[in-house]
């Protein structure tokens, strides 16, 4: 790549310190193998504390009846920032949840205890039917922000 298409001060920023600067975060281990971790714009900090989103919503995933889930940060008055979930219930989960979106959300959160440090569990998680999606079925999280602002 050579340049964002009409946006020189984009391909400024990105290009700073003549390195492509694609705001992936990641880990380069010993053997050379390297695992993507984040998103440097999608890191929640938490009362000093750096919680993955995507680590985040691995671990919400595996719960039994999450569908599919996206982790933003939400401003909050003590801590900065916390996490909060958008999920999408699975098909046979909606009759068993129907009504119950805040005990589910509870039942999330217990769950997330178990597998996450505090500062990366939900404290909000938003039962939706869908997620913004580009074409290619692509998470819109700047369209969750944005949702996310309105609160």
């Amino acid at each position: 790549m050579r340049e964002y298409f009409q946006d020189p001060e984009a391909t400024r920023k990105a290009f700073r310190g003549n390195h492509f600067n694609s705001g992936d975060l990641a880990v380069m281990y010993p053997d050379g193998y390297i695992s993507v971790q984040d998103r440097s714009k999608d890191i929640i900090i938490s009362g000093g504390e750096n919680a993955s989103s995507l680590a985040i919503e691995q671990e919400l995933a595996s719960h039994p009846d999450v569908l599919e889930v996206s982790v933003v940060a939400r401003s909050h008055p003590k801590w900065g920032e916390r996490p909060m979930a958008f999920v999408i219930l699975k098909v046979d989960a909606v009759k068993k949840w129907a009504g119950k979106h805040s005990a589910f959300g509870d039942d999330l959160k217990r769950h997330a205890k178990s597998r996450l440090p505090g500062f990366a569990c939900p404290e909000w998680v938003n039962v939706v039917e869908e997620l913004p999606k580009t074409s290619t079925g692509k998470i819109q999280k700047m369209q969750l922000r944005k949702i996310v602002a309105k609160l």
